[in-house]
């Protein structure tokens, strides 16, 4: 069978190379799900030994892109009843050839699925690669061994920021003209693809292309990251600012609590203690890791001076956990969840003067990362994004908890002591 695509000769190295990792990552409208697709039909119908999965990181997500970009292309080529689809479990086959849906995670939230079944593979197509976490890939790209053919990795995203993994990893940074963005260059033994909207003028309608550049005026920095494809200084829609970097704990800084957002392998579980002084917290990383039992976690609490006197705080979502822990001697409760918990606990911490010890380096990575999620035109949604969330949480936690149940006279008492003095000021003048 043979068929004939007309494919954007800025992807044709996706053709003409057999590197392992190839990262399409640009600007939008520059139709990487199009050639990605296409790249996949052309192979699924060769001869040679293909097996493909077709990769988001939630994999309900598959269905209405990546997924839905396939049957476009084999709508376009008319051969559907030469291949034998599946809706349900979103795959095709052509003869032992095929392409099959697969998601890191199954929902929001959720583990990582089992990436075992993906070893015979040869060919992985990832779309919004910036949304799997480092882990995760890492377990794909070490559970990929097969010898029928090259295994080839296909990244599908726009920028991420400059500490993002995938920049870090694949990519050196030169200055561009503009302050806070970068130009992308590869390092290493990659096929690398960029391009903008303006790489694809034949495929895109004027509207769509004016409102790309009406960006510019109205939203700058997305239009910088997402409409040129340039990698920004700092994530867009950065959750927390103005923490500060201090080298050590002060001798007069006093512990008042910890916090931990328990998970498992590839997603990590944290722990986080929380030090009173001079009118705000300073935060210490004491644990981090995606293989760190329970038993591990409350020895890391227990090595901290002071701690026998000292609340823990934690996810309330895992009683099991919490119990063993106590079990070791911990004095330990879980955390308060309500209606827009997360939100009301993120203006809570934003609302505080917050110094990070140096040495937390998994925990300032957080921090510069910890955004909110936006959708498809640059708009936040509400909710924070997941891969740099865990200490973030346990952060949260914890501060809360100080505020319902003072541990400090000096200081809580007098917070306290003030909102009173506010409500009886409100009354009194009738607001």
């Amino acid at each position: 069978m043979k068929v004939s695509q007309k494919v954007n000769k800025i992807f044709a190295p996706l053709w003409q190379n057999d590197s392992r990792y190839n990262i399409l990552m640009g600007g939008r409208g520059a139709g990487r799900s199009t050639a990605g697709s296409q790249y996949g039909m052309s192979r699924l119908i060769e001869p040679k030994f293909f097996r493909c999965a077709l990769m988001r990181a939630i994999y309900s997500d598959i269905r209405h892109s990546l997924w839905q970009e396939i049957e476009d292309r084999i709508d376009e080529q008319k051969i559907t009843d030469a291949l034998k689809i599946t809706e349900n479990d979103m795959k095709i086959e052509y003869g032992e050839n095929m392409i099959k849906a697969h998601g890191f995670r199954a929902s929001s939230g959720s583990r990582t699925a089992k990436l075992k079944s993906l070893a015979s593979y040869n060919t992985i197509i990832i779309e919004e690669a910036e949304e799997v976490g480092e882990e995760e890939f890492r377990v794909l790209d070490d559970t990929l061994r097969t010898v029928k053919g090259n295994i080839r990795i296909v990244l599908l995203l726009n920028p991420p920021p400059k500490n993002h993994w995938i920049v870090k990893k694949w990519f050196n940074l030169e200055e561009s003209d503009v302050d806070g963005f970068f130009i992308p260059k590869p390092k290493g033994n990659i096929t690398f693809v960029g391009g903008t909207f303006r790489d694809n003028i034949a495929n895109l309608d004027y509207q769509t292309m004016e409102r790309y550049e009406e960006y510019k005026d109205i939203k700058p920095e997305y239009y910088y990251q997402m409409i040129k494809g340039l990698v920004p200084e700092v994530v867009r829609g950065k959750i927390y600012n103005g923490w500060k970097l201090i080298d050590r704990i002060p001798d007069e800084a006093r512990l008042v609590r910890f916090g931990i957002d328990f998970g498992w392998f590839p997603h990590p579980a944290g722990v986080v203690a929380i030090y009173y002084l001079d009118g705000g917290y300073i935060i210490d990383e004491v644990a981090y890791g995606t293989k760190l039992s329970n038993e591990h976690l409350a020895g890391e609490i227990k090595k901290v001076t002071g701690w026998d006197n000292t609340l823990t705080i934690a996810d309330c979502a895992e009683p099991k956990s919490i119990d063993e822990i106590r079990g070791y001697g911990v004095n330990i409760e879980g955390s308060e969840k309500g209606k827009d918990s997360v939100g009301y606990g993120i203006k809570v911490v934003s609302e505080k003067k917050i110094s990070v010890t140096r040495r937390s380096k998994k925990l300032w990575e957080e921090y510069e990362n910890y955004a909110w999620v936006e959708d498809k035109d640059g708009n936040p949604k509400g909710v924070p994004t997941e891969n740099y969330s865990h200490l973030m949480d346990a952060i949260r936690y914890a501060i809360m908890s100080i505020l319902k149940r003072p541990t400090d006279p000096r200081t809580e008492s007098d917070i306290l002591q003030t909102r009173i003095q506010r409500e009886m000021a409100k009354r009194d003048t009738g607001l």
